[in-house]
């Protein structure tokens, strides 16, 4: 079954006279006949739903076709997209570990590992995504459990060696973990490519509407954790607050990282997607493949029009030929990157805001990848905690202007463009 079919059918089949559309069980807990029953579901023998707080059938229906999506074996959503790498991180990596991660991340996922993270014992070492795999390499610690990259940087646009890393995370031992928000699983699979965990901010083209918050995270099932099972006591080990239970033998490559996400760190921290917005999720999720289209297109038309204007001092956009990550796209997205370009207004900075005043059809907001086009100033926005210099890591120079094609008429998106760059 082709992607864009999955869109509409994967995750839910109704049986006959049941609802057409995925039902929405808005409802904190559920009732059964005896507490035999429902011990067994405490005890991890049996599947279904007993509180809302660790699962809801509407919220894994949706996580279901985003599993069937990108190809994976398990998958759970989240409240948000930083609650989704948090927990793909934090599921592997506690107190006194370490994890390797790209450098060209979005800056609240910089600021989540960076600072956060950090305070709660887990180290980070980030590493230019262009390194070599010598300096790659040369990252890694003993306690080292696990390596993340963006397949799209947001909003840096540098494209993630997928295989590359894979490889070179695998040779020691520990998973590679990709965040796939701005591709999306219909411009790319990074599965296919030697990724074991997936992770999705949904409140981007996923949802598509603006409408929603939420995250995903999905299993490949692929990595075998009982093999490196020094490295993971956590999936390895009995859990002492779940039954004594043994993830990766009970649940297998298959089931056990997502089962311990939830039985552990969504009992613990409550960051479950409600279901009502699950719901909106999966109407965005429907017209999926039609809208990534569009923005794409529309993101190609913006890039060679910036390209070639006089008031445009350098265009970022991994769909332009002699960009420096062109080849890469070409491999991993043959089919089209993302809607978003990252350029610079000649004058810098306040040229910069002057031309976003003068924009009318794009709006100046912090969201990316939704249907209306917008516009920001991430130096002073998204990115404003960071220092200078982790902005230059991040590749978020202070002239950078992100701007996010929405699925509008190509026609008008670059008139907005053209009266608002001419106006400076």
């Amino acid at each position: 079954m082709e992607n864009a079919t999955k869109c509409i059918h994967a995750g839910y089949q109704p049986k006959n006279g049941e609802s057409r559309m995925i039902p929405i069980i808005q409802s904190t807990t559920f009732k059964y006949d005896t507490s035999e029953d429902m011990g067994k579901l405490f005890d991890l023998e049996a599947s279904g739903y007993f509180y809302t707080r660790l699962q809801n059938p509407t919220n894994d229906m949706v996580a279901g076709k985003i599993c069937a999506l990108e190809g994976g074996t398990a998958a759970m959503l989240t409240s948000s997209g930083q609650a989704a790498n948090f927990f793909a991180t934090f599921n592997i990596a506690q107190n006194g570990d370490h994890i390797v991660a790209s450098s060209s991340i979005y800056g609240g996922t910089f600021n989540l590992f960076n600072v956060t993270m950090r305070k709660m014992g887990v180290d980070f070492t980030f590493i230019s995504p262009d390194a070599s795999d010598e300096e790659i390499q040369a990252a890694f610690k003993p306690n080292t459990k696990a390596v993340f990259g963006e397949t799209i940087a947001n909003p840096a646009l540098t494209i993630f060696d997928i295989e590359r890393w894979a490889k070179i995370a695998h040779k020691n031992g520990v998973p590679l973990i990709v965040d796939n928000t701005f591709a999306t699983p219909i411009n790319c699979r990074p599965f296919e490519w030697g990724a074991d965990i997936v992770t999705h901010s949904t409140t981007k083209y996923l949802d598509g509407h603006d409408a929603t918050v939420g995250g995903c995270i999905v299993d490949s099932g692929k990595f075998d954790w009982m093999a490196h099972a020094e490295k993971f006591p956590g999936l390895c080990t009995p859990d002492e607050s779940y039954h004594g239970i043994t993830y990766a033998t009970k649940f297998g490559k298959e089931g056990a990282f997502i089962t311990k996400c939830t039985a552990q760190l969504m009992r613990d921290f409550g960051s479950i997607q409600a279901p009502m917005n699950a719901y909106l999720l999966n109407l965005g999720i429907e017209s999926l493949p039609v809208r990534i289209k569009q923005h794409c297109a529309n993101g190609q038309a913006v890039a060679e029009f910036l390209a070639s204007h006089k008031n445009v001092a350098w265009v970022n956009y991994p769909g332009l030929k002699g960009n420096k990550y062109y080849e890469l796209a070409q491999k991993y997205m043959p089919n089209g990157t993302c809607g978003v370009v990252s350029f610079g207004v000649k004058g810098g900075r306040k040229t910069a805001e002057k031309f976003m005043k003068n924009l009318k059809l794009a709006m100046i907001a912090t969201h990316v990848a939704d249907a209306r086009t917008c516009v920001l100033h991430p130096a002073s926005a998204t990115h404003r905690q960071l220092t200078d210099e982790e902005l230059v890591a991040c590749g978020v120079g202070p002239d950078m202007v992100r701007f996010s094609c929405g699925i509008e008429a190509t026609e008008d998106i670059l008139a907005d463009l053209k009266q608002a760059l001419e106006a400076i």
